[in-house]
C-alpha cells in the first residue's frame, strides 16, 4: 500500500515550508538512577528529549527503559550518545567515580551535576572538569522528586552563562523555576547547603516538639495546627532578619539575645525533666549564651549570626 499523501492546503503548506517540521530535541544522557535521577529522565523523556542513561545497578533503568529511555552498558557508552550529560548520584565522591569511567569521552561536552555536596567540592569539580576539556556547570535540586517536571521544580544554576544558554532548552524540560546564580561555579552549592541547613534545622525542631509534647501527654497532631502558626509567624521574619544580617544592625528593642538565651535554656531544662534528648537545644543555648557574653546581649536574636561566622565578610 502506498503512503497517504496530503494534498489539502495545510498539507501542502508545511510540506513546502521547513519550519513547519517538528523541532528535533537534543539528546540528552542522565548518568545516576537513584529516585530523583529516574525523575529527571522522565521529564527529559516526556519532553521528547532521545534520552539515555546508566546506573551502577542496571535494574534501576527498567521503569524509565520501559518509557522509552535507552540503557547504556557503560558511562562511556552513556556520553557518547549526547553532548549535555546530566549527574545525579548520591556525592560529589561517585560523581568523580562514574565521571572517571567515562574517560576521554567527555572531552568536549557538557557535563551538568545536580548531585548536593559543598561549595568547595563543586569548584574541584569545576577544575577537573576543565582540565579534562569538559564545560561544566553545578546545579541544585531545592524541591522533592514528585515535582520534577511540574511547575513546583525549582532548579539552582551556576557556571559559564553561555553554557547555561545553550542548555537552558533542555534543562527546561525538567519545568518549574530555574534560576542562574553566576560564573562561580560554587554558588549554585552555597546556596544549596544554606537552605538544606534551614530545612534540617527546621525538621530537627519540629520532630523534637513532637517528642516533648508527646512526654508532657500532648497527640502531635494536636499540637499541629499550632506547629503551622509558629512557622508562618517563621516565614513572616525571613525578610527582616536578612535585612538585619545584611545590614549587620541587630535591633533588639522588641526581643533581645538574652531573652532569647533564658527562653531557650527554659525549654531544654523542660526536656530533660521529661527524659527527652535536649543536646540540639543546648547547642543552640550555647551559642546564644556566648553571644551575650560578647556584648550582644541587647542585640535581636539574628545578631548570633555575627557569633557563628565571625570571620566572614
Amino acid at each position: 500500500m502506498s503512503a497517504r499523501t496530503d494534498n489539502s492546503p495545510a498539507g501542502l503548506a508545511a510540506a513546502s515550508d521547513p519550519s513547519a517540521a517538528p523541532a528535533v530535541k537534543q539528546p540528552v544522557t542522565v548518568l545516576g538512577l537513584g529516585p530523583m535521577g529516574q525523575a529527571l529522565a522522565r521529564a527529559f523523556l516526556a519532553a521528547g528529549h532521545p534520552t539515555t542513561v546508566w546506573n551502577r545497578t542496571a535494574s534501576r533503568a527498567d521503569a524509565v527503559v520501559a518509557e522509552g529511555a535507552v540503557l547504556a552498558a557503560s558511562p562511556a557508552e552513556a556520553v557518547r550518545a549526547s553532548d549535555l550529560v546530566v549527574v545525579c548520584v548520591l556525592n560529589y565522591d561517585a560523581v568523580f567515580a562514574v565521571l572517571g569511567a567515562a574517560g576521554d569521552d567527555l572531552k568536549g561536552r557538557t557535563v551538568v551535576n545536580l548531585t548536593a555536596d559543598t561549595p568547595e567540592r563543586a569548584r574541584t569539580a569545576a577544575a577537573h572538569a576543565q582540565e579534562r576539556g569538559v564545560t561544566y556547570l553545578d546545579g541544585a535540586i531545592m524541591t522533592p522528586v514528585q515535582t520534577i517536571g511540574t511547575p513546583h521544580a525549582v532548579f539552582l544554576y551556576s557556571g559559564p552563562r553561555d553554557a547555561y544558554d545553550t542548555h537552558r532548552p533542555t534543562l527546561d524540560a525538567l519545568a518549574g523555576t530555574p534560576t542562574y546564580l553566576g560564573e562561580d561555579h560554587a554558588r549554585a552549592a552555597s546556596y544549596d547547603v544554606a537552605l538544606l541547613d534551614l530545612w534540617w534545622t527546621s525538621v530537627s525542631g519540629l520532630v523534637h516538639s513532637f517528642a516533648l509534647a508527646r512526654s508532657q501527654g500532648v497527640a502531635a497532631g494536636d499540637l499541629a495546627p499550632f506547629a503551622r502558626n509558629i512557622g508562618g509567624l517563621l516565614v513572616s521574619f525571613v525578610d527582616e532578619f536578612a535585612r538585619q544580617a545584611d545590614a549587620r544592625e541587630y535591633p533588639g528593642a522588641d526581643s533581645d539575645l538574652t531573652s532569647a538565651a533564658t527562653a531557650i535554656a527554659h525549654i531544654a531544662h523542660a526536656s530533660e525533666e521529661a527524659g527527652v534528648d535536649a543536646s540540639v537545644l543546648r547547642a543552640a543555648q550555647a551559642v546564644a549564651d556566648r553571644a551575650v557574653a560578647e556584648g550582644r546581649g541587647t542585640q535581636s536574636t539574628v545578631a548570633m549570626t555575627e557569633t557563628l561566622a565571625p570571620g566572614a565578610r
